[in-house]
């Protein structure tokens, strides 16, 4: 008797390795083979992270790669997720996402590695498409019309993404006036090479050396220096009114916790002087966005600031969610923010993901997906933020080539789409 007919997209195999991100420091890559596709997915890494993120499980051997190893995460894809995926469809993301979770039975996915299991559910998700055969945007959620982000592009570097003294760690452009994400990408790289010269211009060539994720990391101290600087070379690229700035404070990083001052500026400042601070910079600047504006814990600071301004500015949390569910729904509570930064990583499948999305959606919260300073050339987060509406995307500089993959692939995503691609910037 013959065997059965495998129906397409069944999982025959499941295969992990090593690879380098754009630190050069090694993250996991999974392969998932099915009976009609192959799906192919890298994970990325952070530097400035929040306590309560998901673990990325890290070899610790100190001979190689300083420690920063994944060839535990790596075998445990290979010998412990991979033979318990063997006949699941993987367009069944929820199952799949369930039984790694499972197989770990740790609250942070310490145990196996939410690096191993991020590959995984990632690499299903794209051989699930890839067995349709349709967009990965389409295949994680079909609608009639899809909603195409505001790029966020992390122009100037500080904080732990350069090696100035700005605290602020990232000062954003954010194109809203454009007709289109293809339009946006174009004024953001013109803004950005404006800003390029009215740095050379202002200090030098050394000015122009780039951080993580591409931006510029001028020795600037003074946030006021940094964000004119930006004002400077939106008027020069003359799209003045339709592009916004923003900040990343990513202030736990420079929140002193037994003082409870945040340095800043060359000042200490407890969290209400911070807060009228803030508002100052939104008030002078028009500042779209404020994302992480204090430390982790700081609900009611959060909440007190979003009071004062969110009636026309986004302030997003990133370190006090980690994009967890749990964390969100007390931030919800609390109107902490109206807006919540979304990292695969932080919490390790995309149907964790999704729920995280969806729950911000339905507190009328706006969503903006986000890469990680550590990143790979994978675009899986383009197609994410495509496919939830996610009124912004934020993935670094128009530079370096694993930030460029991303608007690179957005500028396909649109052209397939034609008619049916709105663009999120007519919402501001």
């Amino acid at each position: 008797m013959g065997s059965l007919p495998r129906v397409p997209g069944t999982i025959i195999a499941v295969k992990a390795r090593q690879v380098l991100d754009s630190r050069g420091n090694p993250t996991v890559e999974a392969e998932v083979l099915t009976t009609s596709s192959v799906g192919r997915a890298s994970v990325p890494s952070g530097a400035s992270t929040g306590t309560h993120e998901a673990v990325e499980l890290r070899d610790g051997d100190e001979k190689r790669f300083h420690g920063k190893g994944v060839l535990k995460a790596v075998h445990n894809v290979n010998e412990k997720i991979g033979p318990r995926l063997k006949g699941l469809d993987s367009g069944d993301q929820q199952k799949i996402d369930r039984l790694m979770i499972g197989l770990d039975g740790t609250a942070n996915k310490g145990k196996i590695g939410a690096n191993a299991i991020l590959a995984v559910s990632m690499a299903s998700a794209r051989a699930a498409a890839n067995s349709e055969p349709k967009s990965l945007f389409s295949h994680l959620r079909e609608a009639r019309n899809y909603t195409l982000p505001v790029p966020m592009m992390n122009v100037i570097n500080g904080g732990e993404h350069a090696g100035n003294e700005l605290a602020i760690q990232e000062f954003l452009i954010e194109p809203v006036g454009a007709k289109s994400c293809t339009e946006a990408i174009r004024m953001g790289s013109e803004v950005y090479q404006s800003l390029k010269s009215v740095l050379i211009s202002k200090y030098g060539r050394s000015a122009i050396n780039v951080g993580d994720e591409g931006g510029f990391a001028p020795p600037l101290r003074m946030t006021r220096d940094a964000l004119s600087a930006l004002a400077e070379a939106i008027h020069k690229s003359g799209h003045g009114g339709k592009v916004r700035m923003g900040v990343d404070a990513a202030a736990s990083t420079f929140y002193d916790e037994k003082s409870e001052h945040y340095r800043i500026d060359g000042k200490e400042l407890k969290s209400d002087r911070l807060e009228d601070y803030y508002v100052s910079l939104k008030d002078e600047y028009d500042l779209l966005t404020i994302e992480d504006p204090f430390h982790e814990e700081a609900f009611d600071a959060f909440a007190s600031l979003t009071k004062r301004v969110g009636r026309g500015t986004q302030v997003i949390g990133d370190d006090i969610y980690v994009t967890n569910v749990k964390r969100m729904r007390k931030g919800i509570e609390k109107e902490a923010t109206n807006a919540v930064l979304i990292k695969l990583n932080q919490i390790g499948t995309v149907s964790e993901t999704e729920e995280a999305i969806e729950l911000a959606q339905k507190a009328k919260w706006s969503v903006a997906v986000s890469h990680r300073s550590g990143e790979t050339e994978d675009p899986f987060i383009a197609h994410l933020a495509t496919a939830f509406a996610s009124e912004f995307i934020k993935t670094g500089a128009p530079a370096r080539g694993e930030r460029v993959a991303k608007y690179n692939e957005l500028l396909r995503i649109e052209e397939e789409l034609g008619s049916k691609a709105l663009y999120a910037g007519r919402k501001f």
